[in-house]
């Protein structure tokens, strides 16, 4: 049975599904899923990440997250945690940067949320030499400081979308005709959750909604308003979200979201607006949100460059001029990426972040 086979039994016995309910299956059905089935990441999968793209990425995050600890007094133990780790790439990359910080490692204790058992075992080898544990829910992290970051984690959550019709709204659904997929409109109704936004919006926009992005910070920020800590979250997407942003890509080409269920990654832009919202409502603090490629620069990047250019041959020097103008530049990385900091409301932002 292929994934599109059990979709259109689901629709079937249950009716049409919320754009989250199919992101739900298609990303994560256990057997059929898209995480479930494989490593989707390098120029042989589907997409490249940052900590992919270079060394400097996760060196850098790992060293603003060191001077976090190092500025709430170096609290020991810790947890270390990252969710949604890929290939273990990013973990790694920070823990090679902060093995010279005075005590980190020895008060650090490595855990990663991953629904992926594909991943997970790719994790297994990439971090083999510091005993990561991995956990399925956010409540199973460690009662101590947290001190966390997601990088392309929170696109890849379910979203809702909802079309605005006069003072309501129409969600948009996934239904059957015959044997294909195709998108349809529930009843319009009100929607509190969107309240807010019908001073921005007009009839025929497009909205989207992710309850689990918001479940998912109150429990981050729930740790480090009560045990201390901070969180850096970095992603693709803006402040307030308009628009229709899922989208399906295979191969590093778009593809159309309900052609290939399974096969290809489905993300959608994350309204950093929402997370902050949540943030605050757990009695946390935020930072500004920032361009990967002033965050970046201000961490030293170019700096690093440099120093990393010296011991490198003209190809590598090449290789990694590439790397640092895709991470940075306006045009590429650099302003469609933004980070957003956690912190508590008595303590600094994380280095790179202003409050």
């Amino acid at each position: 049975m292929t994934l599109q086979d059990h979709l259109l039994r689901r629709i079937r016995a249950e009716g049409p599904l919320t754009v989250a309910a199919y992101m739900q299956d298609c990303l994560l059905h256990p057997e059929l899923g898209y995480y479930t089935t494989r490593d989707p990441l390098g120029s042989a999968g589907d997409f490249t990440t940052a900590p992919e793209i270079s060394q400097m990425f996760g060196e850098l995050l790992g060293l603003s997250l060191a001077q976090a600890w190092l500025d709430r007094g170096s609290p020991t133990p810790f947890t270390l945690a990252e969710l949604g780790p890929g290939r273990g790439t990013l973990m790694a990359d920070i823990l090679r940067a902060t093995r010279g910080v005075p005590g980190f490692h020895d008060a650090a204790q490595v855990v990663l949320l991953e629904a992926s058992p594909t991943l997970r075992a790719v994790q297994a080898e990439t971090l083999s030499a510091y005993e990561p544990r991995w956990i399925d829910r956010l409540d199973e992290l460690p009662k101590t400081p947290l001190f966390l970051v997601a990088n392309e984690f929170f696109d890849a959550l379910p979203i809702r979308q909802f079309l605005r019709d006069g003072d309501g709204w129409r969600e948009r659904l996934v239904g059957a005709q015959d044997e294909t997929l195709v998108f349809g409109l529930a009843e319009r109704a009100a929607q509190p959750a969107l309240a807010h936004r019908l001073e921005d919006t007009r009839d025929g926009d497009l909205v989207e909604l992710c309850e689990a992005g918001t479940a998912i910070l109150d429990e981050v920020c729930t740790r480090i308003a009560t045990q201390g800590g901070a969180a850096l979250c970095v992603d693709y997407g803006d402040w307030r979200s308009l628009g229709d942003t899922l989208q399906a890509l295979r191969k590093h080409t778009h593809s159309e979201v309900l052609q290939t269920p399974g096969q290809a990654d489905l993300t959608a832009h994350v309204d950093f607006e929402a997370l902050a919202t949540s943030i605050a409502a757990a009695g946390c603090r935020f930072t500004r949100l920032t361009t990967q490629g002033v965050f970046l620069e201000r961490l030293g990047i170019t700096d690093r460059a440099r120093a990393l250019a010296a011991r490198m041959d003209d190809a590598g020097v090449e290789t990694l001029i590439a790397a640092h103008r895709r991470l940075t530049h306006p045009e590429e990385m650099g302003n469609l990426f933004k980070v957003l900091g956690i912190y508590a409301g008595d303590t600094l932002p994380p280095p790179g972040l202003d409050a």
